[in-house]
């Protein structure tokens, strides 16, 4: 991403991230910067990627969740009250000293929250207020069509420079990154300059995944699929069986679901879906790099096995 150098020098005496050594000098054994978010990495090596989503939205739920072993947290915040205080306290929660210290500033796992707003809605404020508050990736619901998609990159996206090669989609998202240069621990004019959506701008470190949940947005996923900015298709399997008016397991979901992939493969686009313990062989031998695997409700498996022992022991 190419700005304005003298917006960007006011801009950072404003705020007062004039430097950041640690951020600006991290490099890969091949002296390339190294990458703060795990998922690109991920996606760039070819690798998959596992995540769940969260709905426990709270300072200590993003302190489980940032040692908890995956690659990615969903912060639901589409089914759970918008509120950004919370995700704010979820957001810092995720930051472990102890990890920067000995790892550099690529979380362990990557912070990506589901907006409210539908993609056919266009709020583009709630893309920017989420964004604004460190997190390193979006991901809309209910994207119905390519002009959906664009709106949605373009909230996503720092206005560039004229000329530069990745100019289009233009980009409208407000300047005011302070607070998120100072959760990703950069300088103001290291964030603006990473703070750009991969694949897209190649050095950009922000994904936006579209979400496809509609018989619409099956039939045109090949033009949804095809809009620059786009960094992740995620398939919302229960709401799919819902828009063809069939239940879920129903051939036709999985028919639908086959359309998304193709365009995927055609594409490239790194293409994701919530799928239970035994899907997740299928799914990724399909052609899926990401997957969704539950969320943070319930018992995790240790304390299953705790409470199954206790109430499987017999007192004399």
């Amino acid at each position: 991403m190419r700005f304005q150098s003298s917006i960007i020098t006011s801009l950072v005496v404003v705020v007062g991230f004039t430097q950041n050594p640690v951020g600006a000098q991290e490099k890969s054994p091949d002296n390339s910067p190294t990458r703060i978010n795990k998922f690109v990495e991920l996606m760039e090596k070819g690798s998959p990627a596992f995540g769940v989503f969260a709905s426990n939205v709270s300072t200590r739920g993003g302190a489980n969740m940032a040692s908890s072993g995956l690659d990615f947290v969903i912060i639901d915040l589409e089914h759970s009250p918008y509120d950004v205080t919370r995700l704010e306290g979820y957001l810092l929660g995720m930051i472990n000293k102890r990890d920067v210290l000995e790892k550099g500033l690529q979380p362990p796992t990557v912070p990506l929250v589901r907006v409210p707003a539908a993609g056919r809605e266009q709020l583009q404020f709630v893309i920017k207020q989420t964004l604004d508050l460190g997190a390193m990736g979006i991901i809309v619901p209910h994207v119905d069509t390519a002009e959906d998609a664009r709106a949605a990159v373009q909230s996503s996206r720092f206005p560039q420079l004229k000329g530069v090669p990745d100019f289009q989609p233009e980009g409208k998202r407000g300047v005011g990154y302070g607070w998120a240069a100072r959760y990703w621990g950069l300088s103001g004019t290291d964030y603006a300059r990473r703070a750009d959506l991969w694949p897209l701008d190649p050095q950009g470190e922000l994904v936006l995944w579209i979400m496809i949940e509609t018989e619409l947005a099956v039939e045109n996923i090949k033009e949804i699929v095809a809009t620059p900015g786009i960094g992740g298709l995620f398939i919302g399997p229960s709401d799919l069986a819902f828009s063809l008016g069939v239940p879920l397991g129903d051939p036709a979901v999985e028919t639908a679901i086959e359309k998304v992939v193709e365009a995927a493969k055609q594409t490239d686009v790194p293409l994701g879906t919530l799928c239970g313990r035994g899907e997740v062989e299928q799914r990724l031998a399909q052609g899926f790099r990401f997957l969704a695997v539950g969320s943070d409700s319930g018992l995790s498996g240790s304390v299953q096995d705790a409470v199954s022992i206790g109430r499987s022991f017999k007192t004399e």
